[in-house]
C-alpha cells in the first residue's frame, strides 16, 4: 500500500518541491485531520478536509449529485453540438473550470490546474492503473498532486455507485437526504422496469454495438458494468459475442459478417451520434438482419456519471426506448 501525505501549503508548490512520501508509522502521520484509501491502494493524508476539488467530469457530475462540488473539470464537459457531455449530465458548465488541456487525449492543462490550489483530484480507472483522461504524459506532471482513484476494474455496476457514494460520504456529503434516498428510489424503480422489459422480451435478443465505417464493433456485456448489470441482473437478453479482443472489450466484425448475430433489437452506441448511426443505413449485410430490417435502433449511453441519480435516469431513457418494439 502506497502512503501519501500532503497539505494544502505543499499543492502549492508541486513543481518545486517533491512530495513527501511517508507510511503510517512516521512521525506525524497519524495526526492528519483527513485520511482516505483510494481503490489502488494510496492512502492520501491532508491536513484538512478537501474543499477545492479538481475531478474528471462524470466524478465531478456524480459527485454533485451527491452534494459534492468541483471546482474544476477534465475530460469531455460540452459536446460539439454545445449540449452538455453524457458524462457530464447534471453539470454546468458555466460553474465550473475546465482544465482540460488542447493536445491529446488525456491531456491537462496542468499550469491552470495548480494554480487554482486543488486540496485534491479525482479520476478514474477501468483498466488499472490506467487514469480516465489522464495520459501518461500528464500523470507524470500530475504526480506530486494529492489524487484519488476511483476503480471500476472487476466491479459490478452497484458497487462502483456504491464507491463514489463512500467517496462522497468521506468528502463531507449527507447520504441520508430525501434527494440521495430518492435516487437509490427511482434506481429500483427503473430497474424493476428494465426487468419487466427483459421478462416481456422473451427469446428475443439484444446487441450492443458501435457502426464504424470499415468495421462494426459488438461490445462484451462480461466486461461492460452496465450491460452486465442489465444482463444478469435485470433479464435483458444481451448478446455475449463470442470472439471479443484480448481485453474482451468488444468483437470486432466485418461488415461482410454483420449478420453474425442477428438480434433483434440493437444498442447502439451513443458517442457515434446520428451519423454513426446512418452508417448502419449503408451496410447491406447488415440490413438483411432482424434489427436491420426493422430499424429497432435504440441509443445506448455507456458513460454516465457514477451516481444512482445518474444511472436511474439513463435506465428510465433505456426503458422508454425499449418500450416502442415490445
Amino acid at each position: 500500500m502506497k502512503t501519501r501525505l500532503l497539505t494544502a501549503a505543499a499543492a502549492l508548490t508541486l513543481f518545486s518541491v517533491a512530495a513527501c512520501g511517508s507510511s503510517t508509522d512516521d512521525a506525524g502521520a497519524g495526526d492528519a485531520a483527513w485520511t482516505f484509501t483510494d481503490d489502488l491502494g494510496t492512502t492520501l493524508e491532508l491536513d484538512a478536509e478537501p474543499e477545492r476539488i479538481v475531478a474528471q467530469v462524470s466524478m465531478a457530475a456524480a459527485l454533485a449529485d451527491l452534494g459534492i462540488e468541483s471546482v474544476a473539470t477534465f475530460g469531455p464537459l460540452v459536446g460539439a453540438d454545445g449540449e452538455v457531455d453524457p458524462q457530464a449530465a447534471g453539470l454546468d458548465p458555466e460553474a465550473v473550470t475546465d482544465v482540460t488541456g488542447g493536445g491529446e487525449y488525456g491531456d491537462i492543462d496542468v499550469e491552470t490546474l495548480v494554480g487554482l490550489r486543488p486540496d485534491l483530484v479525482i479520476t478514474s480507472t477501468y483498466i488499472e492503473p490506467t487514469l480516465w483522461y489522464v495520459n501518461e504524459a500528464t500523470a507524470e506532471r500530475m504526480a506530486d498532486l494529492p489524487l484519488l482513484v476511483q476503480s471500476f476494474e472487476d466491479r459490478s455496476l452497484t458497487e462502483i455507485l456504491d464507491g463514489t457514494e463512500e467517496i462522497a460520504e468521506a468528502l463531507g456529503a449527507d447520504l441520508d437526504t430525501d434527494v440521495v434516498q430518492q435516487a437509490h428510489a427511482d434506481f429500483d424503480a427503473a430497474a424493476d422496469r428494465l426487468r419487466a422489459i427483459g421478462e416481456e422480451l422473451g427469446d428475443r435478443q439484444i446487441i450492443a454495438a458501435s457502426p464504424a465505417t470499415d468495421v462494426l464493433y459488438i461490445s462484451n456485456p462480461e466486461v461492460s458494468q452496465d450491460l452486465k448489470y442489465y444482463r444478469d441482473e435485470l433479464g435483458l437478453p444481451i448478446v455475449t459475442p463470442t470472439n471479443p479482443d484480448p481485453q474482451g472489450y468488444f468483437e470486432t466484425l466485418s461488415w461482410e459478417n454483420a449478420d453474425t448475430y442477428d438480434a433483434d433489437i440493437v444498442l447502439w452506441d451513443a458517442r457515434v451520434g446520428e451519423a454513426g448511426l446512418a452508417i448502419f443505413d449503408t451496410q447491406p449485410v447488415w440490413a438483411a438482419t432482424t434489427a436491420g430490417s426493422t430499424g429497432a435502433y435504440v441509443p445506448w449511453v455507456s458513460v454516465v456519471p457514477s451516481s444512482y441519480e445518474a444511472q436511474a435516469a439513463v435506465m428510465n431513457q433505456l426503458a422508454d426506448d425499449l418500450e416502442q418494439y415490445l
